[in-house]
């Protein structure tokens, strides 16, 4: 979270409000953490070149490239290696590497539209894989301490807001993470399942059990939309609206699912 708004009385460490500023403090002081584990693994790896270890000449490469990159005080993430070549730092759990959310925390009159600092936060970032939300989080407490719904969209109404600020932070984590969720419904529970896109039916099922991966044998799988016109399961079965489904079935984002399966 990043401070874009100005206030008489929040003072500012550094003494005035700069966002793009702000950032590249922190992306610096993770930069050089970074490039300590880095260069520690370099040792380490020489060790291995020396006594004729077959992955280290490909591990001491790619090290290389991050020591680089890291030393321009640039961010793991954005190194020009390949998707398998990011292989050799994944024990090092890289701060830097993991994809970033940046919140712009703005006065209460930006809520809606943001304002000149988040506005130069955003232009800083663009060529950055990474989401970036404008939240005014004074605003947002305030809502949050209120007791009934009908209150809250009326508070939000009157910012120009639709939805919570916390409702944009959870769906910019799942798409920057590519998750996805579906859902169960059972007469005890009804119930949300975090995935990953790309998920077959099986694998979505292990999610809930690995019994019913191991043991899957099909999916009745009912999509959210009809579920959501229709109404209840059985008027989805009478109008034709599921499916079923096998082990080759990617899951979509809000299908319904009713897993069969026999350990």
């Amino acid at each position: 979270m990043i401070r874009c708004f100005d206030s008489d009385t929040v003072p500012h460490i550094e003494g005035s409000v700069n966002p793009v500023r702000d950032k590249e403090i922190v992306d610096l002081e993770l930069c050089i953490r970074d490039l300590s584990m880095v260069e520690r693994k370099i040792q380490r790896t020489d060790k291995l070149l020396k006594v004729g270890d077959k992955d280290a000449k490909k591990t001491m490469e790619v090290l290389q490239v991050y020591k680089a990159h890291l030393e321009d005080f640039k961010p793991a993430r954005t190194a020009p290696v390949s998707d398998d070549d990011r292989k050799h730092i994944a024990d090092m759990y890289l701060i830097t590497d993991k994809p970033v959310i940046y919140v712009c925390n703005v006065d209460d009159a930006s809520a809606a539209t943001g304002n000149a600092y988040s506005a130069a936060l955003m232009e800083s970032v663009k060529d950055e894989n990474a989401e970036v939300l404008v939240i005014a989080a004074e605003l947002e407490a305030e809502i949050a301490e209120l007791e009934s719904q009908e209150d809250r969209d009326i508070f939000l109404a009157d910012a120009g807001l639709t939805e919570p600020g916390i409702n944009k932070v959870v769906q910019s984590a799942y798409k920057l993470l590519n998750l996805m969720s579906f859902f169960t419904i059972g007469v005890k529970e009804n119930r949300a399942w975090t995935i990953h896109r790309g998920m077959t039916a099986p694998q979505a099922a292990g999610v809930i059990h690995s019994d019913l991966e191991r043991g899957f044998i099909r999916a009745e799988v009912i999509k959210y939309n009809d579920f959501i016109a229709l109404k209840s399961e059985h008027a989805c079965k009478e109008a034709g609206k599921l499916a079923i489904e096998g082990k080759n079935y990617v899951v979509c984002d809000g299908d319904l699912l009713n897993i069969r399966f026999n350990v």
